[in-house]
């Protein structure tokens, strides 16, 4: 078995079994680290899952400054992630749950690897509000660059809110993240790359040079707008964003 793939097999076991791994420790280059997340997650379609579609990480400058990059990071959504609203997630099934507030986009139709900003807003099915769950399957919550691409961007769960029109302006939106009714988090949708539209147009790109275009259905969850906050049992975490509406979940 190829290093990419004794180290995919490893990290799919990690999260299948909410167990914390050592950092990979190995020198991968980016794409090294982008062929074992696409090896782990045919694991799980190989098993039954369905592609859903992508989320965009370090879609903040401050990030990508912080971690040394001149470009955002992805990874891959499946059907198996998604929790519906309101709904609870037992923690258990995670090893360190953290939850992000974002921007969702369902599509309506496939988007090239180079789009305009109208050709990205005619494709929009519908936008939501949506709450992204991260966990790092490698011990301490510590990982490199690479370690966190191959680990699936350390996307794991995600909760999408009522969809509102395509149309709908993202631009600048007042965001409130909230765990048992107190503010936690509070920031903007500006957060996301300038504008969200911004990192769907981007999603359309490293998508498309992966081979996996987006296409009909695929729900694109454009990058947190605020820190990540901790999850522990016994919460209920809502986000509130400004016209868009509300959605939360209970942790157990």
């Amino acid at each position: 078995m190829s290093l990419v793939a004794t180290i995919a097999e490893r990290l799919d076991n990690a999260a299948r079994d909410a167990t914390a791994v050592p950092q990979i420790g190995e020198t991968l280059t980016l794409d090294d680290a982008y062929a074992v997340q696409r090896l782990s997650i045919a694991r799980r379609l190989a098993r039954g899952e369905r592609r859903a579609g992508i989320k965009m990480g370090f879609t903040s400058r401050a990030k990508r400054v912080q971690m040394g990059v001149d470009d955002v990071i992805w990874g891959r959504l499946t059907d198996a992630m998604r929790v519906g609203d309101a709904e609870t997630i037992a923690l258990g099934r995670f090893v360190h749950p953290r939850v992000e507030p974002e921007i969702a986009f369902i599509l309506k139709r496939a988007l090239p690897a180079h789009v305009s900003a109208a050709e990205a807003l005619g494709a929009i099915e519908a936008v939501a509000p949506a709450l992204e769950i991260i966990d790092s399957r490698y011990r301490d919550f510590r990982f490199s660059l690479t370690d966190v691409v191959a680990d699936n961007a350390s996307s794991s769960a995600f909760v999408l809110g009522n969809p509102a029109r395509p149309d709908f302006d993202v631009a600048n939106r007042g965001m409130i993240l909230s765990m048992n009714g107190q503010a936690m988090e509070i920031g903007s949708s500006a957060a996301i790359m300038g504008h969200p539209l911004r990192s769907l147009i981007t999603a359309a790109r490293v998508a498309a040079e992966a081979g996996e275009p987006l296409g009909e259905g695929d729900i694109v969850l454009a990058g947190g707008a605020t820190a990540a906050i901790a999850l522990a049992p016994g919460a209920w975490i809502e986000l509130e964003v400004a016209g868009l509406g509300q959605l939360g979940f209970a942790c157990e």
